[in-house]
């Protein structure tokens, strides 16, 4: 594959990519006045791109557009994505005079692209050149839309890595650092862009291209981190709830009072099903399983960890799960004991299970199939009530 051909493919991508982050996030980000400039930024950005791309501008022309319009059309707008980025690191700061300084620069730059395209002389290029060029040859137009570029990128570098460093919002830190990624990537896009205008070889523009798209994939990443990571936490809820839901079931229904809802016939159903939202239920699923395990340590009979973890070690199961392997034993004796009607006598602490640490029911839950039957269930019948 040419270096042409490979820019094709990951600019159509980048395109593709920004397009989908944008339609995904446009809801929650138009929502909320602290992602709705990052928004509107990347939307500036993506348009641009999108007539960036030598198919797409083929598709317009072959529509009836001139190339010419969508030249200027393009750098109007990646002007307006420029100053859109200044806008929203300046809005950070809440200074009101440099917000101003922003918009009427901003103003000025596109001002000044109309008036210089619509001043030229002679009848902008139709060849191929002109498909990823400036809409006016003149030096003044391309030099307003490349210092523009450059300043707005250059100072959302510095900005962004910044403020990154002072958050701790992991969201906003993902999010300013691959925004500063992406704009030294526009860097060197707007640098070599304006090297090739002063002279360079035609032959940069497919490398100029593929440095654009990947600019392209690395802002449509700064605007999907919070949706990454509320998938990241829906999968880890999930597989918490799955993981967990044996041990959980068999313990809510030896102490029930625990619960707030009993268990569904199959863990499938828990799943697929919830009664509750994923990560409210895998948090609800951990606290009852340590509450009902703090209740069944009445029924821990004496020696039951240390004989459990012999029992494990004879097993063959590895050091590194013969804890969580000898408190399941110890567990499941102590549940027993409870369905049987023993009598409850003083709590005996298991070692290692501090404060319903998921690791450690989760650990519980992984050798409870083999170490809940692992001990003899010794009954101790309570004592008869007095009629």
């Amino acid at each position: 594959m040419s270096t042409s051909e490979l820019a094709t493919q990951v600019g159509l991508g980048s395109v593709l990519t920004m397009w989908f982050a944008l339609v995904l996030r446009a809801r929650p980000a138009l929502r909320q006045p602290h992602q709705r400039g990052l928004w509107l930024t990347v939307l500036a950005a993506t348009i641009a791109i999108t007539l960036f791309q030598p198919r797409i501008v083929g598709w317009l022309t072959n529509a009836g557009m001139e190339v010419h319009t969508v030249a200027l059309t393009r750098n109007l707008i990646g002007v307006l994505s420029a100053g859109l980025v200044l806008l929203f690191m300046v809005d950070s700061t809440r200074a009101r005079r440099l917000h101003l300084s922003v918009v009427v620069g901003l103003t000025t730059a596109m001002g000044a692209l109309l008036v210089l395209d619509l001043l030229q002389v002679a009848p902008p290029g139709e060849g191929p050149a002109s498909v990823q060029g400036p809409a006016d040859p003149a030096f003044a137009y391309w030099l307003i839309l490349v210092v523009a570029h450059l300043v707005g990128d250059i100072v959302a570098v510095v900005v962004c890595w910044s403020y990154s460093l002072r958050t701790a919002d992991r969201d906003l830190v993902w999010s300013l650092r691959l925004f500063a990624v992406g704009s030294v990537f526009a860097v060197a896009f707007w640098g070599g862009y304006l090297w090739h205008l002063h002279g360079g070889s035609p032959a940069m523009l497919p490398y100029l291209s593929l440095i654009i798209g990947v600019h392209g994939f690395i802002r449509a990443a700064s605007l999907l981190v919070p949706t990454a990571t509320a998938l990241a936490r829906t999968w880890t809820a999930l597989r918490v709830t799955w993981h967990l839901w044996p041990l959980w079931r068999d313990l809510v229904v030896a102490v029930p009072q625990v619960a707030l809802a009993g268990p569904q016939r199959t863990r499938l159903q828990e799943v697929l099903r919830p009664r509750s939202p994923l990560t409210l239920q895998a948090h609800r699923q951990t606290i009852e399983t340590y509450d009902a395990l703090l209740d069944l340590q009445q029924y821990v009979q004496p020696g039951a960890y240390e004989e459990a973890h012999r029992h494990a070690r004879r097993a063959g199961v590895r050091d590194g799960r013969l804890a969580a392997a000898a408190l399941a034993g110890a567990l499941g004796q102590a549940r027993r004991a409870k369905l049987v009607g023993t009598a409850p006598s003083v709590a005996r602490p298991l070692p290692g299970v501090v404060h319903g640490n998921p690791a450690t029911l989760l650990g519980i839950a992984r050798m409870w199939p083999s170490m809940t039957d692992a001990l003899p269930c010794h009954e101790r019948p309570a004592p008869a009530r007095r009629p």
